[in-house]
């Protein structure tokens, strides 16, 4: 007869094989854990099924009403606000008049652009979609290779997930139990080293290949001053949020209310040369933001069903007793859960793995690093229980970014492709390649050099 854990992994495996075949992770969540609970019931006398079934009456409901998960939809309106207004373009076109004069200098504004406006939308595929939209045709125009061109926008979008305010950093603090301030404070510093990672691979490629970036951006001064004038209420409203949340003047639902308010007056008030917020824009951002907040909504209650079914079959316990008992040192099992992101990265979206796979890891890592309470002095990875929140969380949304430029699926990828159709795939995979490589570089870094993350938020506090 199967026990507990046996049908725990079974149904971790039939998990993955439902996400393979692209069914939608909520359902799959869903699909997976009421299964796996009548299951665990038949094996395990203890186990009810009925009394399991009477929490469905409130568990969607609970699953979502958290004051701390409001910040979600409003960021999401935030990007939206801000692509439908024409911030994007702006964004890109102030970042080419501040380095289009270096040669690949568009491709570089394409990176900043990327990180400017992922800060204001805090999503990756929203990030790619937008920015592709406005900076590959100019790329295109002036002869840019299509590798290097699509392969930039690619891994330029994946700068959404980091660079706060991001979804993904909220979820994976509300997961762990740790400060979304803290979350946004310990981003900073990684989500500038990627940028300038990147900007310096486009610097490298086209110092060792002109021919990639032929043509050099000379903007006439003019259009120059605009774009520039143009940058700033951005900029304003990006550094009111960061700034405004790093020195305590508001929590992160009053500051998403406050950018989304900001970008609404700017959308009023900018009503030229197609820019600005009309009513049918308004209403495409309103209908946006709710197809997208509905379906987080319905993830989250998919993985409140399923930690339910993993905690009834002992799955996380389990794996954090073996790794204590393994004998491993502490640091080979952090990079092998790495390892296994980025091979989970290659077929599942990005906030599925961070449900599904941070609530097995982390008690794992608290385990061996000394328990809850762990402090610097004597935990194994030389740092508290906080503080490992804070450097394991990063760690894991760069590893989670990776799964967006990943064969075969690469979802980044899939959108810059969908927006180039003539450009086969397999260019754009070869040109996200070099940006895989300063990735795996990055992380390198933080695991040799933690207070990359944790220098700011210690500060702050």
């Amino acid at each position: 007869m199967l026990d507990r854990e046996t049908v725990g992994l079974l149904g971790l495996g039939a998990l993955f094989l439902l996400l393979i075949f692209r069914v939608p992770v909520g359902l799959a969540m869903v699909v997976v854990g009421i299964g796996g609970n009548y299951a665990l019931s038949q094996v395990a006398s203890f186990l009810r099924f009925g009394p399991y079934l009477k929490q469905f009456k409130t568990l969607f409901f609970n699953s979502v009403a958290n004051y701390d998960l409001s910040v979600v939809p409003l960021f999401i309106l935030m990007g939206y606000l801000a692509s439908e207004t024409g911030m994007s373009r702006d964004l890109f076109t102030g970042m080419r008049a501040l380095v289009g004069r270096v040669r690949g200098g568009v491709a570089m504004a394409a990176i900043a652009a990327c990180a400017g406006f992922g800060a204001v939308c805090g999503s990756s595929l929203a990030t790619a979609s937008t920015m592709g939209k406005v900076a590959l045709p100019e790329l295109r125009r002036m002869k840019y290779s299509v590798r290097l061109a699509t392969g930039t926008l690619a891994a330029g979008g994946t700068l959404g997930i980091l660079i706060p305010p991001s979804v993904a950093l909220i979820i994976y603090a509300l997961i762990v139990e740790a400060s979304i301030i803290d979350m946004f404070q310990a981003a900073m510093i990684p989500g500038l080293v990627a940028v300038a990672f990147f900007i310096a691979v486009i610097a490298v490629t086209v110092r060792l290949r002109p021919s990639l970036a032929p043509s050099l951006d000379m903007m006439p001064p003019d259009e120059r001053r605009s774009a520039l004038r143009r940058l700033w209420p951005i900029l304003l409203i990006f550094l009111g949020i960061i700034l405004g949340l790093g020195f305590g003047l508001f929590t992160p639902t009053p500051a998403a209310a406050i950018g989304v308010f900001a970008i609404f007056v700017y959308g009023l008030i900018v009503r030229d040369e197609g820019r600005g917020l009309t009513m049918p824009r308004l209403g495409v951002a309103l209908r946006e933001t709710a197809v997208t907040a509905g379906m987080i909504a319905f993830i989250l209650f998919g993985a409140e069903v399923l930690k339910g079914f993993f905690s009834r079959a002992g799955l996380p316990a389990a794996m954090a007793e073996w790794a204590g008992a393994s004998g491993y040192h502490p640091f080979v099992i952090l990079v092998a859960m790495l390892a296994i992101l980025i091979l989970l990265g290659c077929f599942m979206e990005s906030l599925a793995m961070i449900l599904v796979v941070v609530p097995f890891f982390w008690p794992t890592l608290v385990e061996i690093n000394g328990g809850d309470y762990a402090v610097a002095e004597t935990a194994a990875f030389g740092m508290s229980a906080e503080d490992l929140k804070l450097w394991f969380g990063i760690l894991a949304l760069i590893v989670v970014e990776l799964g967006l430029i990943t064969p075969p699926v690469g979802l980044n990828v899939f959108i810059i492709s969908a927006l180039a159709k003539d450009v086969p795939i397999s260019e754009t995979f070869r040109g996200v390649m070099p940006f895989f490589g300063v990735e795996i570089l990055r992380i390198a870094l933080l695991i040799a050099l933690p207070g990359l993350c944790l220098w700011l938020p210690r500060m702050m506090s």
